[in-house]
């Protein structure tokens, strides 16, 4: 049975009528898991917005990694402020008598900071990650990250991480409040997060989880409605609201866009578009400066900005895709999602 379309326009413009943009029937096929929700957005108008049954508007999705490039937006704010250096040594106090005191926010960001970190273990149950969030790490999930020791030189590897993300979590909380007691930690994180970035970007549903400490599970776990993660995918294209608001400053928003050193496909906690490997986003489809959030289990914020292929015509385009589908159906996703967005700018 075909799924309901909520909305699937045929914009009408100026009085010309738009050619409709590709069906998202390809990422609701067998093969793509369960797909929940789907969000196109063209030049910041609703093409498509699509849900499989059961779900609505009334539904907030869990964010798994996507929350990591949301924790590079907060961290923006604060240098923005003056309040953070990228490249000063992250202000650790746990680090200052050993040689992690040379690890940069910039590294943190890129995740090359060298510390012994295991985002994926063998067995699975032996992942710092899984351990940290779903065992004996939760009162605490930042000192557990913060207390590994080093494995290489901070800036000379690449390794993904979400306890990573999570020490950039908590050095915005110590940034805000030097409180060690959890309901007033994680209340000043939430009000900075909703003075400088929700709110300005219009976001209304979203909810931050926090763990005993009062830490904002900055690597892993917030939920927001569809509506509100194409916002986040609008700000990706050029730090504005869909009101025109600045809300994430040009110079940090190109940072975050930014290969890193260690690997050309990620820049500032955001995965890149960027040609020249079989690790990018789409190879070979969309524009090279294509970035997205990505999280477990096949949630995509993509955002792309070019033009309308074969024209010189601008178009930006924010795609989303939230669901669950299992690791070995994750790249029939990507590629699905490539073939979507493809056709629409190059």
């Amino acid at each position: 049975m075909r799924l309901p379309i909520v909305l699937f326009a045929a914009l009408m413009l100026g009085g010309t009528t738009v050619v409709p943009p590709p069906s998202t029937d390809p990422l609701f096929a067998a093969g793509q898991g369960e797909t929940r929700g789907v969000l196109m957005l063209i030049d910041g108008r609703v093409a498509q917005k699509r849900y499989a049954p059961g779900y609505s508007d009334a539904n907030r999705f869990i964010s798994w990694s996507m929350a990591k490039t949301i924790t590079a937006m907060l961290v923006g704010e604060l240098v923005a402020d003056g309040r953070l250096q990228l490249d000063a040594p992250a202000p650790v106090a746990e680090w200052a008598d050993d040689a992690r005191r040379r690890i940069t926010l910039r590294q943190l960001l890129h995740m090359a900071s060298g510390l012994d970190h295991t985002e994926v273990g063998e067995p699975i149950e032996n992942s710092d990650t899984n351990q940290i969030l779903f065992v004996g790490g939760t009162q605490d999930m930042a000192a557990r990250a913060i207390a590994k020791p080093l494995e290489a030189a901070p800036g000379q590897r690449f390794e993904y991480s979400s306890m990573t993300t999570l020490i950039l979590s908590e050095i915005i909380t110590r940034t805000l409040t030097d409180s060690r007691e959890p309901r007033v930690r994680a209340a000043a994180y939430r009000r900075f997060a909703e003075e400088r970035l929700l709110r300005p970007a219009g976001i209304t549903t979203a909810f931050l989880e926090f763990d005993g400490a009062g830490t904002q599970i900055g690597g892993s776990i917030l939920h927001m409605g569809l509506d509100d993660w194409g916002r986040i995918g609008t700000l990706l294209l050029d730090g504005r609201a869909a009101d025109g608001t600045q809300v994430i400053a040009p110079g940090w928003l190109a940072f975050m866009k930014a290969p890193s050193p260690t690997n050309g496909h990620y820049g500032g906690q955001t995965w890149l578009n960027t040609a020249g490997a079989d690790d990018a986003l789409f190879p070979g489809k969309g524009p090279d400066t294509t970035v997205a959030a990505l999280g477990h289990l096949g949630q995509y914020v993509i955002a792309a900005r070019g033009t309308v292929p074969g024209t010189a015509t601008p178009r930006s385009v924010v795609l989303v895709r939230l669901g669950k589908t299992q690791d070995d159906q994750l790249a029939a996703v990507r590629a699905a999602l490539g073939d979507v967005l493809d056709p629409l700018v190059e």
